[in-house]
């Protein structure tokens, strides 16, 4: 019997994933969110990563439901949901812990069940097969076995896509890891590495994101030194790289779905067998705290050309995590909104990669419309994210939106003529 697979979660990471196991296996796609269901089933995918002619491609192989009923039908499951972090910057594994509740009702003997979420070392094992053993009554690595396959999606990267990303495999067995890795290598052109164990791979996924969010906290905290004697960060960047084992970073917001959350995951665990990850821990506050920078140097930069402050309008330019995509999750743009709100401004945020109606899932205001088309002055601007529309706007489009004496604030060092860039 051929393999049906059920990709089980739909975002950024499920989604091209079940398209490009669609290209050669029956796929079942798998959502709780019955609106996303029916938007994929019309050929329109909210992320942007596949358009209405990939779906259709693949619509004789890729079925989309919300039916736990229609999941009986499969033999391997793949489990893309989100692992987010709480309020107090704890793991959230409740998505990781609902889907294998959920697929424990009709997981059935020799089904394999692979996780790409990602987590810190040992939830696979230790909390996921619980939760199918203890509802489905099978029994681990005699009944039903697991794999771990951590994803490496790079949302709005239309040039590494899924299938051209060197995957990370494993199993529960020799036998099963094989299997594993033999049904990803059949899809992903770019090759696998199959790792010695699911803790391994579990492990591998989690230590990429935390070295570069080390990384980077490093280069923002060279800004932060830099910016305090006058020095530009770029410049000190451009004339540093040219050694050939400098690691060319630039200084700027940490945000998104992995490197701003991953980290987490590992201190996590680290703390709870009682070790203190002092570096991660002091990246991830550096990095937290760059939004807030920048709104105080905007304030400052606004005094020191006679802007007033309370009620001063300010526009921030792109409001999502990175360039050139929709993606909100764990913006660190909002930070910046929230602390410019603090000392009484009113902020204007446009962003022409986003649904309107999107922002207000993370923070409490919505977008304006293309402020190119309106008369509105702006006593400061702030280029949050590079987009490519944003690049293209000249420094003499830059000052037509703002009052006099302009204030441009640039995060990502695309403006020509910045008041003061990071």
């Amino acid at each position: 019997m051929q393999d049906k697979i059920a990709i089980i979660g739909l975002g950024y990471v499920g989604l091209p994933l079940a398209h490009a196991f669609a290209e050669k296996y029956e796929v079942l796609g798998f959502d709780i969110n019955q609106e996303r269901i029916s938007e994929l089933k019309e050929g329109y995918d909210r992320t942007l990563e596949l358009d209405k002619e990939s779906l259709i491609s693949v619509k004789n192989t890729l079925t989309f439901t919300s039916s736990l009923k229609d999941l009986d039908a499969c033999n391997i499951y793949i489990v893309t949901v989100p692992t987010p972090i709480d309020a107090s910057n704890r793991p959230d594994l409740s998505p990781l812990i609902s889907s294998s509740r959920m697929i424990a009702e009709v997981l059935r003997k020799d089904d394999i069940v692979i996780y790409e979420s990602t987590v810190y070392p040992g939830v696979t094992e230790e909390v996921c097969i619980p939760e199918l053993e203890s509802i489905s009554g099978l029994v681990f690595n005699k009944d039903f076995f697991a794999g771990y396959s951590p994803e490496r999606i790079n949302p709005g990267d239309k040039e590494h896509t899924v299938k051209k990303i060197l995957k990370v495999t494993s199993g529960s067995t020799p036998e099963i890891a094989k299997k594993v890795d033999n049904l990803y290598k059949s899809i992903i052109t770019a090759g696998t590495h199959l790792a010695s164990s699911i803790k391994v791979a579990e492990a591998s996924k989690v230590i990429e994101n935390t070295q570069r969010d080390v990384n980077i906290a490093l280069i923002n905290e060279l800004a932060l030194i830099f910016d305090t004697m006058d020095i530009d960060t770029n410049d000190v960047i451009e004339a540093a790289a040219t050694k050939w084992n400098f690691i060319k970073l630039k200084p700027g917001l940490v945000g998104g779905h992995c490197i701003g959350v991953d980290p987490y995951y590992l201190t996590y665990k680290a703390e709870e067998l009682g070790y203190k990850p002092n570096l991660i821990l002091g990246a991830r506050q550096i990095n937290n705290g760059m939004g807030k920078y920048i709104a105080e140097q905007t304030i400052k930069q606004m005094i020191a050309h006679d802007k007033k402050i309370k009620n001063a309008n300010i526009l921030v330019l792109g409001v999502t995590f990175k360039e050139d995509c929709p993606d909100m999750r764990n913006t660190k743009v909002v930070d910046i909104i929230e602390e410019l709100k603090s000392y009484g401004c009113q902020v204007d945020v446009y962003d022409p990669w986003v649904d309107p109606n999107e922002p207000k899932k993370w923070y409490k205001h919505g977008l304006i419309e293309d402020p190119m088309q309106s008369d509105k002055k702006y006593d400061s601007i702030i280029l949050a994210v590079a987009h490519g529309q944003f690049k293209d706007l000249s420094m003499k489009e830059y000052r037509k939106l703002s009052t006099e004496n302009p204030v441009l604030i640039d995060v990502k060092g695309i403006i020509e003529e910045p008041t003061w860039r990071l």
